[in-house]
């Protein structure tokens, strides 16, 4: 026997529906709005409104903007920042929670709560003193400097870590050490691997924000040679205007790499993010 729904539960679908479609145009529009726009000419962007399909659709806007903005570098300095960051941002972060979770003594505590107090601060309200920092090590227009600074373990990635080692058992620990392994193997071959998970969540998070990054690296990477793709982009911006239909093809060649490793690795991206998130 079908249940009749009440005026109430029509509503709540009706509701869920619609709140659907818009956040779902709202996510939508702006990537329409870039590719609509990156096949349009100077002269048509001009003239016609942001979803109006162009009449003639320049696909040499790609070429030009690859070409003129030196994209080619860019996404060889942006990927070597990213394998260092990701790389240096792991070892140093799973360390650091497997310290303070498998070690107690005093002053670990502390740590933690200054770690949660520097999550905190605003990371523009300490530039000044990271740019004095740097400028004495003399690590600005550098691209090692810039990929040590960056290198800094986020705050979120250390507490994944330390969240999903409580779940693993210390008997692993003791076992190996019965066995005749040091602190660090136990680390590197018992650990390590099992951090597997989280590892892929934390670089998720720590590979968007410094592929992304623009502030940092506009400030500590001034030289021509030495600029990311975020910062290649902002080629067609100036003071006698901004071509924004060759900063939309940009974008969309920017997102091609990101979308490439997506589709080759997304199992193990869906497995890593679902795992990592029901720990804890």
């Amino acid at each position: 026997m079908k249940k009749h729904r009440t005026a109430g539960a029509w509503l709540w679908i009706v509701v869920k529906y619609v709140s659907l479609i818009f956040f779902s145009l709202v996510a939508v529009i702006p990537l329409a709005s870039c590719v609509i726009t990156a096949f349009k000419s100077d002269a048509e962007y001009a003239s016609t409104n942001v979803m109006q399909l162009p009449t003639q659709w320049q696909v040499s806007n790609f070429v030009k903007a690859f070409q003129t903005a030196n994209m080619g570098r860019a996404f060889i300095n942006s990927g070597i920042v990213l394998v260092c960051v990701l790389a240096g941002a792991v070892i140093i972060g799973t360390q650091l929670a497997y310290v303070l979770n498998r070690f107690k003594f005093p002053g670990n505590g502390l740590i933690r709560s200054l770690f949660l107090f520097a999550s905190l601060l605003p990371g523009v309200a300490m530039q000044v003193s990271v740019y004095n920092i740097m400028q004495s090590l003399g690590f600005i227009n550098h691209l090692y400097g810039y990929i040590i600074m960056m290198m800094g373990t986020d705050i979120i990635s250390i507490y994944i870590f330390i969240q999903f080692m409580e779940n693993i058992s210390i008997s692993l620990d003791e076992s190996a050490i019965i066995d005749g392994a040091s602190y660090f193997t136990i680390y590197w071959k018992i650990i390590l691997p099992l951090l597997k998970p989280a590892i892929v969540t934390s670089m998720i998070l720590k590979g968007v924000g410094t592929y992304n990054e623009y502030y940092a690296a506009s400030l500590y990477l001034q030289k021509k040679e030495l600029k990311t793709v975020a910062i290649s982009l902002y080629t067609f911006t100036g003071p006698m205007g901004n071509k924004y239909n060759m900063i939309c093809a940009g974008v969309l060649i920017s997102l091609l790499p990101a979308l490439i490793i997506f589709i080759l690795c997304q199992k193990q991206i869906y497995s890593g993010i679902t795992a990592g998130a029901v720990k804890g």
